[in-house]
């Protein structure tokens, strides 16, 4: 997947998207609580899980959340986390996403005991150690087979394709364009 996507656009996928959501990571945790109404509050719950494990994956994973959720978009849409795999026909039912597996009983703290990327309800890839791993994998697969977005996380994968990855970044949609403009407003 990272080759392919490195001979379509010639930029390294992980490498590009961690640094990339590491350089807007502030700027991100200033702008998204800021958002009002029941996603501004979704948003800081969110960022109350990070202050329980700042590890630099869950920190990512917060943000990344936190994006879908300041999009107006569902995060469970992206990112299903499972106890133990029990529920492999839930699995079997997901279009397109990443599923994380915790293990029963794990505390926040504690590393997921396997994350993976599924399409049309087939595990493709596992083992992919975090979330934010694995949706940037997903990301780089959907870009290099010219997948289409999917209609309820159009703006998430906008964001992450223009924005963060800084690909074809010429047309935003309103809700990126907004967010863009919010994000560069303190570094001016």
């Amino acid at each position: 997947v990272e080759a392919e996507f490195a001979r379509i656009t010639t930029v390294p996928l992980r490498s590009k998207f961690m640094q990339q959501l590491d350089y807007y990571s502030s700027q991100l945790m200033k702008v998204l609580p800021r958002k009002g109404g029941t996603a501004g509050q979704k948003i800081r719950d969110v960022f109350a899980n990070f202050d329980k494990n700042d590890a630099i994956e869950t920190r990512r994973a917060c943000i990344l959340k936190a994006l879908i959720l300041y999009l107006s978009e569902d995060p469970e849409n992206l990112i299903r986390e499972y106890l133990d795999v029990e529920d492999k026909q839930q699995m079997e039912q997901t279009i397109l996403g990443v599923f994380a597996v915790k293990k029963e009983g794990a505390e926040p703290t504690d590393d997921l005991d396997d994350v993976g990327i599924i399409i049309e309800g087939v595990e493709v890839l596992h083992n992919l150690g975090n979330i934010v791993n694995a949706v940037a994998i997903l990301f780089g697969l959907m870009y290099s087979l010219d997948l289409s977005y999917p209609t309820n996380l159009k703006y998430t994968f906008e964001v992450l394709q223009k924005l963060i990855m800084e690909l074809d970044g010429k047309q935003l949609s309103r809700k990126a364009q907004v967010l863009t403009n919010k994000l560069f407003e303190g570094n001016m």
